[in-house]
């Protein structure tokens, strides 16, 4: 276990913590491994090989490990002469290693106390040396493995470098793993290293590990842990990843002189800058220049910037490629690392800044660069009316390319220049009101909607009264982004105005979009309770009016919202409605028009109707198609590009395609501060619940403080808690979970009817038949027959019908009637029509209570059928939770030996390498022997084991042992 704790420590970096043990491996088995460890400066290359280091002594290997140093040629085997002297002194090992060494003159040499001086390593005979080095990792490895590390080999001195390449040629048999790492930063194209690694990785015997960058997460986790217990915000983890580019080094100073206020740590710009006073006097002038650029520069644009001469500029540019201060990037350079560019900028006096970015701005208006360039660079050279203008065409351009993000940012900016420039509105080509409605509309696409409507509030208190159609306009607006956060009621008063404020005929855009939002804005709420219904009755006929008044008026997208809104408000209503071509053909017409808030509200419903209808392979089709319309445009994070890419995921959860979904869920972020981020980060737990992630008690532990701010987040996360409270043997915390989510829910929601179903699988398991269980199953069956506004329900999804059954047949185990009946019809709801499909995981924990409530009757034939599939579901999803529980299940009823004695034999179940692992176990060896036996982690050989006692039906693992004898597997 001390191994798989060491692992814990080293964040982000287990794959690569996973090859080098497989080296260490191979090593201890008589086939000596050599492994190149690279990475840029601060990457954590020492961390990692420490962490190795710790490993092999916990193994019982001995370990050397020395270091090189920027010491040029004047200490030859330097590293070795380091491993040697840290190797004598060792307690643990010294007393072996200055045996080795006591016949071996050689290298006893090296050492400070050794016969000869430091002075006289570079005269020693080579190849005596290299013999002799070899011979002693030989008789090292003769007792036990070795590990010998390298470490800095850019660094390296000739002999050392020559010395690395004869061990890893010669190596062979002997029980030594060689490890250096290196600079991958520091290696310019001349560095004497570059060839030496070029020929190793040509060994067959030599592979190499690449350390990556931390991802968002990563950094997250490693800040963490520097603050020891305080508060990490996600803002400022976010924050100092996107600088520190997810090395850890550079992180840590990041996050250390944030607490200061500093910028960029003086430390850290110092060692950044060190590397560039190592260039020549005109290479430090081209990249001042290329700081100025921005992260990219064009090679033309540095070229001229300069001022350096044609032949000067070139071999000033080929010095910094070869030092890797700019990396070639199709036809300009990108600098290394943002925090160089950072660096040598802050670096810069205020009016070579300016001179800089000036000459830069004119390059680009006579050539009509970028817009968005020439806006920052005309901004910091003071140059306003250029740099408003040029941002208003970078917002544009920004909209065109689906970055909403970025034309936020540029509309912004040139909201702030409109009273420092002169004639604002010929230079923009749109009044200060356009400007602001067009970041209004950037808002909204990049999930800013609480932005937005505070904006859009401030721009109808400053509105001209008798401006009747900028009046309606700003209000229809306020009103649909008022929908996006189910915050009906007002936005139903506000779009009625909007109506109210333009006459019917002529008919208008105008009038039609704010009948069409206001339509909108009377469909009850999901959450929350049902609004008042003032005008529900009208809803449908309001709907036709709308489609209407937009076909008349040739606006399509009011057209396409308010046949969204006829579609959600009739299919609950009316048996048998088919509402996806509507929805379908509703989302054609938006896109036409170019309204992609309408449109992906129309794609959502569309595949939530496909989804909802037991079609998981036409959902994931129809949703796949519209996140990939979403991401194109730049809508993923817009409130229904984020809905549909959750609706996604849900699909392939739904369909048991996990690992596709965790694919899915990987940008869900953990610390969250705000509702929205804590919605995105809750349909994680679908995941982490079912497989019993440990990462669920984190995202928990995150989204708690939000419980009250947000209804759908309440409903998604604390339903799961309770599901993980249930896993972990807490009915009454699962109870408690079940309340608060019922009291955010009205009863005609739909949604209840899950939740109600998990609060009696509490009930049962507490074996109570009180009253409480009555009134959710009670609650279960109205949310199933009424809608949200009171009427009865015609249609009902297929997971609502089989989250129904589920709750009839948990309220009858909670009083006592364990029914295989009703579980039977449980599977079969789950299955959505598709024996073997429908919602996967559903259908094993179904099955899991059908198993029981059949052995409860006596049936045990039919309930060792249905145990065998749960557990191949179970297992084949990783759901550990319901595994643990069948395993439990078919101990106590003995299912597992009646599935096995269907099968060839007692070990008929057994897979092929689980046969490997029960004759192990039968030889006596434990979890650590047998996985270094078949060369697999100790937890892959413990989940091994653990399904070897489940297929055998034993509850030891020297029952287990018997049977492997009984059966022949061992043969003595």
């Amino acid at each position: 276990m001390a191994e798989d704790r060491r692992e814990d420590v080293l964040i982000g970096r287990r794959a690569e913590l996973a090859a080098l043990t497989a080296a260490l491996d191979r090593a201890a088995a008589e086939s000596a491994a050599t492994v190149l460890v690279s990475g840029d400066a601060g990457i954590g290359k020492t961390h990692l090989v420490t962490a190795l280091a710790g490993i092999a002594r916990e193994r019982g290997c001995a370990v050397l490990v020395g270091q090189c140093a920027e010491l040029g040629e004047s200490m030859p085997y330097l590293p070795l002469a380091d491993a040697l002297w840290r190797g004598v002194r060792d307690p643990r090992q010294g007393e072996a290693v200055r045996a080795a060494l006591e016949s071996r003159p050689v290298l006893r040499r090296l050492l400070p106390d050794g016969d000869g001086g430091r002075g006289d390593a570079s005269e020693l005979d080579q190849q005596r040396l290299f013999g002799a080095a070899l011979g002693l990792l030989g008789e090292l490895g003769s007792t036990r493995p070795v590990l010998l590390v390298l470490e800095d080999l850019h660094w390296a001195d000739t002999s050392t470098r020559h010395l690395l390449t004869f061990l890893s040629r010669v190596l062979q048999r002997e029980r030594v793993c060689l490890v250096g790492t290196y600079r991958s930063d520091d290696l310019h194209r001349r560095h004497p290293m570059r060839p030496v690694i070029a020929e190793l990785l040509r060994v067959p015997d030599v592979s190499a590990v690449e350390l990556r960058p931390f991802a968002p997460d990563e950094t997250a986790e490693y800040l963490a842990a520097l603050s020891e217990g305080e508060d990490l915000s996600p803002e400022l983890a976010e924050r100092v990843h996107a600088r520190s580019e997810g090395n850890p080094f550079y992180a840590a100073e990041l996050y250390a002189a944030a607490a200061t206020g500093e910028d960029l740590p003086a430390g850290l710009a110092d060692l950044l800058l060190a590397r560039l006073e190592r260039l020549g006097d005109d290479a430090q002038r081209v990249v001042r220049a290329a700081a100025v650029a921005g992260r990219r520069v064009g090679d033309e644009l540095v070229r001229r910037v300069s001022g350096l001469e044609e032949a000067a500029v070139g071999a000033a540019l080929r010095e910094v490629v070869s030092h890797r201060q700019l990396l070639p990037d199709g036809d300009g350079y990108v600098f290394r690392h943002a925090l160089l560019r950072e660096a040598v900028y802050a670096d810069l006096l205020p009016g070579e800044r300016t001179r800089l970015h000036a000459a830069f701005a004119a390059l680009l208006a006579d050539r009509s660069g970028p817009a968005a360039e020439l806006a920052y660079h005309s901004l910091a050279a003071h140059d306003l009316p250029v740099a408003f203008a040029a941002s208003v065409r970078a917002g544009r351009e920004a909209e065109r390319m689906g970055a909403p993000a970025e034309a936020l940012e540029h509309y912004d900016r040139a909201l702030s220049l409109w009273e420092a420039v002169p004639d604002p509105e010929t230079a923009s080509g749109c009044t200060r009101v356009d400007l602001a409605l067009a970041a209004v509309r950037a808002c909204g696409r990049c999930g800013e909607v609480r932005r937005a409507i505070s904006r859009l509030r401030r721009l109808l208190e400053a509105a001209d009264p008798g401006d009747v159609r900028l009046g309606a306009l700003l209000r229809e607006q306020l009103a649909y982004y008022l929908g996006d956060l189910d915050m009906n009621a007002e936005a139903a008063d506000i779009a009625r105005e909007a109506v109210d404020m333009l006459p019917a005929d002529p008919p208008t855009p105008e009038r039609a979009a704010a009948l069409a939002t206001y339509v909108r804005s009377l469909l009850p709420r999901v959450h929350g309770g049902p609004m008042e219904r003032r005008h529900g009755d009208d809803l449908p006929a309001l709907a036709e009016e709308a489609v209407a008044a937009a076909r008349a008026a040739g606006a399509a997208d009011a057209e396409a919202s308010a046949l969204v809104t006829l579609g959600v408000y009739r299919e609950e209503r009316e048996a048998g409605l088919e509402t996806r071509d509507l929805f379908a053909r509703a989302r054609d017409l938006a896109v036409d028009a170019g309204n992609f808030a309408v449109a992906l509200r129309a794609a959502f419903h569309h595949a939530r109707a496909v989804f909802d209808r037991g079609d998981l392979a036409g959902a994931a089709e129809v949703a796949e198609q519209a996140v990939r319309f979403t991401l194109d445009n730049g809508l993923g994070w817009s409130t229904y590009g984020v809905n549909l890419r959750f609706l996604r995921y849900l699909i392939h959860y739904t369909a048991g395609e996990w690992e596709h979904a965790a694919r899915l869920a990987a940008d869900f972020g953990i610390r969250v501060a705000r509702p929205a981020e804590a919605q995105v980060s809750a349909y994680a737990l679908f995941l982490e619940v079912a497989q019993g992630s440990d990462a669920a008690a984190e995202r928990l532990r995150w989204i708690e403080p939000l419980w009250g701010q947000d209804d759908l987040l309440t409903y998604i996360s604390r339903g799961l808690a309770a599901e993980r409270a249930l896993w972990n043997g807490d009915p009454d915390a699962a109870l408690d979970h079940v309340t608060a989510v019922l009291d955010v829910l009205a009863p005609g929601d739909a949604s209840a009817i899950r939740i109600a179903a998990t609060g009696l699988w509490a009930h049962a398991d507490l074996g109570s038949s009180s009253g409480a269980a009555d009134d959710l199953l009670a609650r279960a069956r109205t949310a199933a027959s009424t809608t949200l506004d009171g009427l009865p329900r015609a249609w009902l999804g297929v997971e609502g019908h089989a989250w129904l059954a589920r709750a009839e047949a948990e309220h009858a185990r909670a009083r006592g009637a364990n029914d295989p009946e009703l579980w039977r019809r449980t599977v079969t709801a789950f299955e959505y029509g598709a024996p073997g499909g429908g919602f996967v995981y559903e259908v094993a924990r179904s099955r899991w209570r059908l198993a029981e409530a059949l052995a409860e009757k006596g049936d045990r034939d039919e309930a060792a059928a249905q145990w065998r599939r749960g557990v191949a579901a179970a297992e084949r999803l990783g759901a550990r939770p319901l595994l643990h529980a069948l395993r439990d299940l078919g101990v106590r009823a003995r299912l597992a030996a009646a599935s096995a004695a269907a099968a060839a034999g007692p070990l008929g179940a057994l897979t092929a390498r689980e046969r490997e692992v029960l004759r192990l176990v039968a030889e006596g060896r434990n979890n650590r022997q047998i996985a270094e036996a078949l060369f697999i982690s100790p937890k892959t050989a413990s989940v091994h084991v653990s399904n070897i006692l489940a297929k055998l039906g034993v509850a030891s693992r020297t029952q287990a042992a018997a049977v492997a004898h009984r059966e022949g597997l061992v043969t003595r």
